[in-house]
C-alpha cells in the first residue's frame, strides 16, 4: 500500500514526535538524578534540564495527535486535505521553531512561563501555525456529510481551545497582570489546566477513533457515552482548572466542583475503552495486537489515575499531598500511562494498516518487550513517586534536609526506574519509528512477504 504524497506529511509529525518524546525522556532522567546528585552536570545542564524535558514531552503530545489527524483525514476518512501545502509549512515551521526554542535553553535565554519558558517573541510562529492548522481541520472536514461522530468534535475543540489557552498563558506580557501575583497566578494556572483539557480533547478523540477503526464500527463514536464524554470534556476545559489554584483566593466549592468533573471525565474514557475491549473478538484483537495492546495500558491507567485523584481530591488528604510528589505522579500517570499510551497505540494501528505484509514486524517481540519494560517501570516510578509524597506530606519536623533524607531511598528507586522507563519507551520508538520510515518509503516486493491468515 503505497502513501500518496499528501498523505505522508502526517507521519512526518508522527516520527518528529517520537523523536521528541525520546529526547524528552533522557532529560527527565538527568533531571531524577540532578535532583538526588545537585551537582551531576551542574554547570551544563542544572537550570536547563526541566523546561527541555517538560517542551519536549508535551511536543510529543501535540506532534503526534496532529500528525494522526493529518493522516487520518486523507487517508482513511476520504476527504481531501484542504490545503496539504499549509500542513508542510505548518511542519517545517514547528521544526524550526523547535530548534530555536531548544538552542534558547541550551543558551540560558528564558523569559516564559511553565510550559513555555522560552522567550516571548518564539511563540508567535506557533500562534501563527495554528491558525493555519485549525483552518485547514475545519475546511477539511465540512466536507463530511451527515452528523459528525464524536472525534471530529473532539478534535475541532481541541484545536480551538488550544488557540484560546495558549493566548491567556501570555496575558501576563500586559502590565495589569503581570504587575499583579494574585492575578498573574490565577491567569496562568487557570491557563495551563485548560491547556492540559485542549491536548486531552485532541487525545482521547484519537483514542475513540482507533477503537471504532478497529472494531470496525462507528459505535463508539456515535454512542450516549461517547457524547457524554465529550461535553465533561469540554465543561472540565473550561472549569477543571479550578482545584490548580490553591494559592490564591476561591471559594472551595469551586475547587471541589472541579475535581467531580474531572474525575468523571476520567471514569467515562475508562469506561468506553473497557466496553470496547468487550466488543472485539479474537481475531480483532490480534490483527491490531500493539495497537490494541497499548490501548489496554491506557485504559488500565484510567483507571489507576483515576482512584489516586479520587483520594487526593478529598480535602484532608489534599492538605497532605498538594505540591508534593504525589501531584507528580498523578501528572506522570496521565501524560505517560494514558496520553502516551494512546497516542501509541494510534502509531502501530497506522503501522498495521500501512504495512499488512510486514506482520510480524508490526507485533514483534522487542515491541511486547519494550510495552511490559515501560509499563512495569511506570508501576514503580509511580509508586516510589506516591511514597515519597506521603513522606513528605506527612513529615511534621522543622528540617527540609532531615526530610529530604528520608524520602531518599524512594526517590532513588524513582529515579533507576525512570532508566527502565526510558528504555522501554526507547525500544518501542525505535520500532515504531524504523516503520513509520518504511511507510514513507515503502519497501520493494522482493523484501516483503505475504500476510499470515
Amino acid at each position: 500500500m503505497i502513501a500518496r504524497d499528501r498523505d505522508l506529511v502526517g507521519l512526518n509529525f508522527i516520527r518528529l514526535g517520537m523523536l521528541s518524546l525520546g529526547v524528552g525522556m533522557f532529560f527527565g532522567v538527568i533531571g531524577g538524578f540532578q535532583f538526588l546528585f545537585p551537582e551531576f552536570l551542574r554547570e551544563l545542564l542544572f537550570t536547563k534540564t526541566r523546561p527541555i524535558h517538560v517542551s519536549m514531552v508535551v511536543s510529543w503530545i501535540f506532534l503526534v495527535a496532529i500528525g494522526g489527524i493529518y493522516f487520518y483525514l486523507p487517508r482513511q476518512q476520504k476527504l481531501k486535505l484542504w490545503s496539504p501545502n499549509a500542513a508542510r509549512i505548518h511542519f517545517w515551521v514547528f521544526i524550526v521553531t523547535g530548534l530555536a526554542i531548544l538552542f534558547s535553553y541550551l543558551t540560558g535565554q528564558f523569559g516564559g512561563r511553565e510550559y513555555f519558558e522560552f522567550p516571548a517573541a518564539l511563540s508567535i510562529p506557533i500562534f501563527l501555525t495554528w491558525i493555519l492548522f485549525g483552518v485547514n481541520y475545519f475546511n477539511t472536514v465540512r466536507q463530511q456529510k451527515g452528523p459528525w461522530p464524536v472525534y471530529y468534535w473532539m478534535w475541532g475543540t481541541g484545536v480551538v481551545f488550544f488557540f484560546i489557552t495558549f493566548c491567556e498563558a501570555y496575558l501576563w506580557l500586559i502590565p495589569y497582570f503581570r504587575e499583579s501575583m494574585v492575578r498573574e497566578i490565577i491567569v496562568q494556572w487557570k491557563s495551563y489546566g485548560a491547556l492540559t483539557g485542549s491536548w486531552n480533547m485532541l487525545v482521547y478523540g484519537t483514542a475513540i477513533y482507533v477503537a471504532t477503526r478497529i472494531a470496525g464500527n462507528q459505535d463508539a463514536a456515535r454512542s450516549k457515552m461517547a457524547y457524554s464524554l465529550y461535553f465533561l470534556g469540554l465543561f472540565n476545559l473550561i472549569f477543571g482548572w479550578a482545584h490548580h489554584t490553591y494559592l490564591v483566593p476561591s471559594q472551595t466549592w469551586i475547587r471541589l466542583f472541579a475535581y467531580a468533573v474531572s474525575m468523571t471525565e476520567l471514569f467515562i474514557l475508562g469506561k468506553i475503552l473497557w466496553d470496547w475491549r468487550s466488543s472485539l473478538s479474537e481475531y480483532q484483537k490480534n490483527r491490531h495486537c500493539n495497537a490494541y495492546r497499548f490501548m489496554f495500558a491506557a485504559d488500565i491507567w484510567v483507571f489507576i489515575n483515576l482512584v489516586l485523584a479520587l483520594i487526593i481530591s478529598v480535602p484532608a488528604f489534599n492538605l497532605i499531598t498538594h505540591g508534593t510528589h504525589i501531584t507528580v505522579a498523578h501528572a506522570m500517570g496521565s501524560t505517560i500511562g494514558i496520553n502516551s499510551m494512546i497516542l501509541l497505540s494510534s502509531v502501530f494501528y497506522i503501522i498495521r494498516e500501512e504495512l499488512p505484509q510486514n506482520v510480524h514486524a508490526s507485533c514483534s517481540k522487542q515491541v511486547m518487550t519494550g510495552f511490559w519494560v515501560a509499563n512495569i517501570s511506570l508501576a514503580v516510578f509511580f509508586l516510589a513517586l506516591v511514597m515519597a509524597g506521603l513522606g513528605r506530606g506527612l513529615y511534621d519536623g522543622a528540617s527540609f534536609q532531615e526530610m529530604a533524607t528520608q524520602i531518599r531511598p524512594f526517590m532513588m528507586v524513582f529515579a533507576v526506574s525512570g532508566i527502565t522507563l526510558m528504555l522501554g519507551f526507547w525500544v518501542v520508538l525505535w520500532n515504531a519509528f524504523r516503520l513509520i520510515g518504511e511507510i514513507i518509503t515503502p519497501v520493494s516486493s522482493e523484501q516483503t512477504q505475504p500476510e499470515l491468515a
